[in-house]
């Protein structure tokens, strides 16, 4: 049994920039131990899994050592590689069932529109773990269902954060988000997203980070359009707009490569 393999390189218009994912288009359900050791095979920061079913695509994630409860890059990259492939029109809307609920992708032009649970963070006391480990004292502390959120005093103190991942990895969450306002007027907010405890130290670009971060900078700057840079090495660029207890993100993807997957 073989199954189509994909690499897609999302949240960018250039090749070896953004975050890279892999989609394995599967006919039936699989085991979890096998889609995780794929995953672990693949050791990019999400691999994606999906089955074709009549009102919707089962879709699954998974980093190399675990699931994930929401992934907004791997699930660009899905709706991307549908569309490139003939899988479905581009004047279709593609629906995915995930363990978030039913996820929603559009194209739109040159870019992709996908229709995500709003997850703002609530203001939270800051553990030593998340102090020690980012080395400073943040200016705001927040967390929700899955991150702690942190906003710096200025894009230099985001850019120049040297986390220690040990004492990150010890934070009962996925991980850390940090955001501060951005110098560059193309960019309303930049960020950093880190989750050594899924085996991902730094992420390229994060599209969930972006369901804490949308709410956020809306209400900060009174804005309900917004664009972002997430500031890693490989760099990406995401559109927000939050509405109500949803958010709209918006990437461009390019595909890397397109394969077989001996099962």
């Amino acid at each position: 049994m073989s199954y189509a393999l994909y690499i897609v390189d999302a949240f960018t218009n250039q090749r070896f920039k953004g975050n890279p994912a892999a989609i394995c288009i599967v006919d039936e359900p699989q085991a979890d131990s096998w889609m995780q050791q794929v995953a672990a095979e693949m050791n990019l920061p999400e691999t994606a899994f999906i089955i074709q079913k009549e009102e919707a695509y089962d879709l699954r994630w998974f980093t190399p050592v675990d699931e994930m409860d929401l992934c907004g890059h791997a699930t660009l990259a899905t709706a991307h590689i549908l569309w490139e492939t003939g899988r479905m029109s581009k004047q279709e809307t593609a629906r995915f069932m995930t363990r978030s609920g039913l996820l929603t992708a559009v194209h739109k032009g040159d870019w992709i529109e996908m229709n995500f649970p709003s997850e703002p963070p609530e203001a939270a006391i800051a553990p030593e773990e998340l102090v020690q480990g980012l080395g400073l004292i943040p200016r705001y502390v927040g967390r929700n269902r899955m991150d702690y959120f942190v906003e710096v005093d200025s894009e230099e103190t985001l850019r120049t954060l040297r986390p220690d991942f040990g004492m990150l990895a010890r934070l009962s969450a996925r991980g850390v988000i940090v955001t501060s306002r951005s110098t560059d007027a193309a960019y309303d907010f930049i960020s950093r997203a880190f989750f050594p405890g899924t085996g991902i130290n730094e992420d390229p670009v994060t599209g969930s980070a972006h369901c804490a971060l949308a709410p956020y900078w809306a209400k900060r700057l009174r804005k309900q359009e917004l664009v972002g840079y997430q500031a890693s090495e490989r760099g990406g660029i995401v559109k927000v707009r939050p509405e109500g207890e949803r958010v709209y993100l918006q990437g461009q993807a390019v595909t890397i490569l397109k394969g077989q997957l001996e099962g």
